[in-house]
């Protein structure tokens, strides 16, 4: 709201991720009802990637590149607690 943006986008990996996301899409059209939620699916070789794991790859010292977006700078984050 305070960017006074239009649209909340929400990655779906899995049919729980769409029943929880489902419930905070309603709550948030009801407290903002001028923005809309939109869904987008995961490919598939990210479906069993989530931040927890991406965090435990950065924190280890590993390579998360292939799961951040390229507008990313994860090297940003390494060292900090995330």
């Amino acid at each position: 709201k305070k960017k006074g943006a239009g649209y909340l986008l929400r990655g779906l990996r899995t049919s729980a991720d769409f029943e929880f996301e489902r419930a905070i899409a309603q709550i948030n059209r009801t407290i903002m009802p001028d923005v809309e939620t939109v869904f987008l699916l995961t490919v598939p070789e990210h479906t069993s990637v989530n931040s927890t794991i991406v965090r435990d790859i950065i924190r280890s010292g590993g390579d998360a590149s292939r799961f951040v977006p390229a507008a990313i700078n994860i090297h940003d984050y390494k060292g900090e607690e995330l």
